[in-house]
């Protein structure tokens, strides 16, 4: 008797499901790691050539999906398939990406809310040291904070999600996105400060 698909289900549920040829369960696993797979692709080869790279690392997951053993989350795994893609496309399409390199020079750093390192040494009210998805528990800051992320520059995004939202290594993010480690703590604090100023901005108004 095969197992119901539903939004709750586990990812590894699904791999399951998948590898025994269910596509409700394969089209599961798309909807819910699509905008991180973008995120992603987009930091490497841009906003133009996302799609298409995503599309192609779901083909490969897909012709691959009967070998994978969970030797790893099935989300690190595929995420390392689509940044996989996206360099490959780079090396064979001869193209460099625009790199605005302003956006990795330090900011001036925010010593009320974060330490040396870049973490948080004062975090606002449920938004923990490394875990800011506490903050999503609020639907209308969930908005507020879905939209500036929406707005970020790409590489602050995919480095933001990677990192405060999937917990993914430092190391890891800077071998996924092609960049040094250093240059992931610079997106890293660019891109919790910006947030920061929402939350502030949320907590005093009640507003985005």
């Amino acid at each position: 008797m095969s197992v119901p698909i539903t939004p709750s289900s586990s990812d590894e549920l699904l791999v399951s499901a998948a590898q025994q040829g269910n596509e409700a369960a394969l089209v599961e696993l798309i909807n819910r790691h699509q905008t991180l797979l973008l995120a992603v692709a987009r930091a490497i080869v841009g906003a133009t050539h996302a799609e298409d790279t995503v599309q192609e690392a779901w083909l490969s997951v897909y012709r691959c999906l009967a070998t994978f053993e969970g030797r790893s989350s099935f989300k690190t795994w595929v995420v390392r398939i689509v940044s996989n893609e996206a360099k490959t496309r780079l090396r064979r399409d001869s193209r460099l990406v625009s790199v605005d390199e302003s956006e990795f020079e330090q900011p001036d750093t925010d010593t009320q809310n974060f330490n040396a390192r870049g973490h948080w040494s004062n975090p606002p009210t449920r938004w923990s040291n490394e875990s800011p998805d506490a903050l999503l528990e609020e639907q209308q800051l969930q908005r507020c904070i879905n939209k500036t992320l929406n707005v970020l520059p790409e590489r602050q995004k995919a480095a933001f999600l990677l990192r405060d939202l999937e917990h993914q290594p430092l190391e890891d993010i800077a071998e996924l996105l092609g960049i040094s480690n250093a240059n992931v703590r610079v997106l890293l604090h660019r891109a919790r400060l910006t947030l920061m100023q929402v939350v502030n901005h949320y907590q005093e108004t009640g507003q985005c």
